[in-house]
């Protein structure tokens, strides 16, 4: 309704026919999934083509600034992990917190099913791994399986539609929120090897003034954005991965709006007043008037929605694909699949997620809840399971954290082929048991 209203206010220029259909793309919930799917197929192409040479050297392309004796001088790939992945954990962040404030996790019996279900979706898979590869040199990427792509599980269950019970939905999406809290404790305590404190420090008194002028009602974004580049410059010169700074400020951010709904209805009627009664023609500083009438508008939501609906599409349609051709390119032969590293982390994604998702959630149910919530049952979650095994965006981070060389090589090849492997059986499964979607139109 609002934005066939928002149509109708609007002139139709030439430019619409082009947004237009861009903008219908962009709303169907499996979109992202497509995008990341279409740009992991590119990067493969290149880096198994004639163009190998040219597009492993674009990414280690040297970009930098320097200030008098201070130089910062990184590959474009280390920008992108390091960089333009703050802002998406920085979503994680807001994700994270919405659903402690406002969605299943806030309350303690509710949660307690994808909370089991995400820790044993972490330990065994972890567990399968070191049982795989303990006391090799590649032991260290135990995190790898441990992780969860969002993006692929809500595209996969928009496939399927209304045939998915909204019960399903909630509780793989709260399982995932739980799995990137998991992979972000991962990052921050499994690969941290060494600390410069003076740098954490910065970071942490950044950290603190974002929650004191928040506590002191300043709404400022350009601050907090400066703030946030403090922050993220701390933990990345502290041995912290830097993405770390995104995930803690979205903790931080406001939860509740900042005006009540009357306090905004009266600002319209002070709006309609003011354009029918005829003051508007001749007002001075009409920008000033606008530019307060969307700000106090903006307000009648918290940060945290207005955050989050305004970057998720960035996350969803830029970041991550651009992360995906930095990352996911890797030459590749059949006989890869077989390396120990390879098969370990499959063995964790498609057979150890499943099984500790499993696990975990019977007994979650035995100590806890005593039933399943209505509409989900043990063969449908076995389904959701297997689409918990697409690793891929989180997977290939923890990789490049965690390994190099030939191990990272065949990591990156295992997080492919587990990914594609566990979408294809999770699919498979929830084909066979979900519900058809009714063809009759009785009520």
């Amino acid at each position: 309704m609002g934005n066939e209203t928002r149509k109708d206010l609007l002139p139709n220029e030439p430019i619409h026919q082009v947004i237009k259909p861009v903008q219908r793309f962009l709303h169907v919930e499996a979109a992202s999934g497509v995008l990341l799917l279409i740009c992991t197929a590119v990067a493969l192409i290149l880096a198994n083509s004639g163009a190998s040479d040219w597009y492993v050297a674009l990414w280690k392309t040297k970009v930098g600034f320097s200030i008098g004796s201070f130089t910062m001088m990184h590959s474009l790939q280390h920008w992108i992990n390091d960089g333009l992945m703050a802002i998406f954990f920085f979503v994680v962040g807001l994700e994270v917190k919405r659903e402690m404030v406002t969605g299943e996790l806030r309350d303690v019996k509710r949660a307690t099913l994808p909370v089991f279900a995400a820790i044993g979706g972490m330990v065994v898979p972890a567990g399968l791994y070191l049982l795989l590869q303990g006391g090799t040199t590649a032991a260290r990427g135990w995190g790898i399986p441990m992780a969860t792509d969002i993006a692929f599980v809500v595209g996969c269950m928009a496939v399927l539609g209304p045939r998915v019970p909204r019960i399903m939905r909630v509780m793989l999406l709260s399982l995932a929120i739980v799995d990137d809290i998991g992979a972000i404790l991962v990052i921050a305590i499994g690969y941290t090897e060494s600390l410069n404190l003076t740098a954490l420090m910065l970071a942490f008194a950044g950290l603190a003034m974002i929650y004191g002028l928040g506590r002191a009602g300043v709404r400022s974004f350009g601050l907090y954005v400066l703030l946030g580049i403090l922050i993220w410059f701390g933990f990345h010169e502290s041995g912290v991965h830097a993405t770390i700074a995104g995930v803690l400020i979205g903790l931080l951010t406001p939860a509740r709006s900042y005006l009540s709904e009357s306090t905004i209805s009266n600002l319209f009627r002070r709006a309609d007043k003011t354009l029918h009664g005829g003051t508007w023609i001749n007002m001075h500083h009409r920008s000033d008037h606008v530019r307060s009438f969307t700000d106090s508008v903006r307000e009648v939501i918290s940060p945290l929605e207005y955050l989050e609906g305004t970057l998720h599409p960035w996350t969803s349609f830029v970041i991550m694909p651009i992360f995906a051709l930095a990352n996911a390119g890797v030459p590749f032969s059949l006989s890869d699949f077989g390396e120990p590293v390879s098969l370990a982390i499959m063995a964790g994604l498609v057979l150890g997620k499943p099984l500790g998702i499993l696990l975990m959630s019977f007994l979650a149910v035995k100590l806890v809840t005593k039933s399943l919530p209505e509409g989900l049952t043990w063969p449908g979650l076995a389904g959701g399971g297997f689409l918990s095994g697409i690793g891929f965006t989180m997977a290939l981070f923890i990789a490049g954290l965690a390994l190099s060389g030939p191990d990272l090589q065949t990591a990156k090849v295992g997080v492919l082929g587990a990914s594609l492997l566990a979408a294809v059986i999770g699919m498979v499964i929830l084909v066979m048991v979900l519900p058809k979607p009714s063809s009759s139109k009785e009520d």
